[in-house]
């Protein structure tokens, strides 16, 4: 009895994180790799997010042939969590890494937004939204699939 007791509370934080469909998301503000600020709004339509380093190359891996501005054409953002990067290497390494990249990454340095949505480590989570409303919400572990889902989105 105790361990099913045990069991119970341990899945609370992760039940208490499920979205619904139909869900408003709440309203969040991160700055990206350039420190500009970019606000959730109405107008985002897929909300990737990373919650690990093995997230984050799925994302670069499924982008690495795009031209610059193609989230931004899908009404899409990427957020990378990187609260557990030590501060010393995202600042002199990471993050002047990332200023390369052709698509904006949106730094979580808190955990404060990704943790907010479900998702594993080592995958990215997809959540597709229609005027801040959670539609539906998928998870990619292999790049070719994120990235045959993004062109699937440019159709639609």
């Amino acid at each position: 009895m105790k361990y099913a007791v045990t069991l119970l509370l341990s899945l609370l934080p992760l039940l208490a994180n499920a979205l619904e469909p139909g869900e408003k998301l709440a309203p969040w503000t991160l700055l990206d790799q350039h420190d500009q600020a970019y606000s959730l709004d109405a107008g985002t339509h897929i909300l990737l997010v990373a919650r690990d380093m093995d997230g984050a190359k799925l994302v670069k891996a499924a982008l690495a042939e795009q031209p610059k501005g193609y989230l931004e054409a899908r009404d899409a953002v990427f957020v990378a969590d990187i609260q557990r990067m030590p501060a010393l290497i995202s600042k002199l390494f990471a993050i002047p890494a990332m200023r390369d990249y052709n698509y904006r990454v949106l730094l979580d340095r808190e955990g404060r937004v990704a943790s907010r949505y479900p998702g594993q480590e080592g995958q990215v989570q997809w959540l597709q939204l229609e005027h801040g409303a959670l539609v539906s919400q998928r998870a990619f572990a292999d790049a070719v699939a994120l990235q045959a889902a993004l062109e699937q989105a440019a159709r639609h």
